[in-house]
């Protein structure tokens, strides 16, 4: 996975999608993407640029970090040094 596939969370993306009342062809058209290029996202693979996250976030009336993955905590040393 790439940098830019970490930018967004494809569960959040899906259900903020939904949630939205919008199809993937109405959601790439509203963000001028393929419609191919959401259900990639959606699915995990293909990633998106900080620039189309924000146009995505902007669609949505969301925090561009509502659209991120969430932290996951890092592990302790003593799981590490396993």
């Amino acid at each position: 996975m790439s940098d830019s596939q970490g930018l967004i969370d494809k569960r959040k993306l899906r259900l903020k999608r939904i949630r939205a009342g919008l199809t993937q062809p109405q959601l790439a058209e509203l963000a001028n993407l393929h419609p191919s290029h959401i259900s990639y996202m959606e699915r995990g693979f293909r990633g998106t640029s900080p620039k189309t996250l924000n146009v995505l976030a902007g669609i949505f009336g969301c925090d561009i970090t509502d659209l991120m993955p969430d932290e996951k905590p890092e592990r302790s040393r003593r799981a590490k040094a396993a």
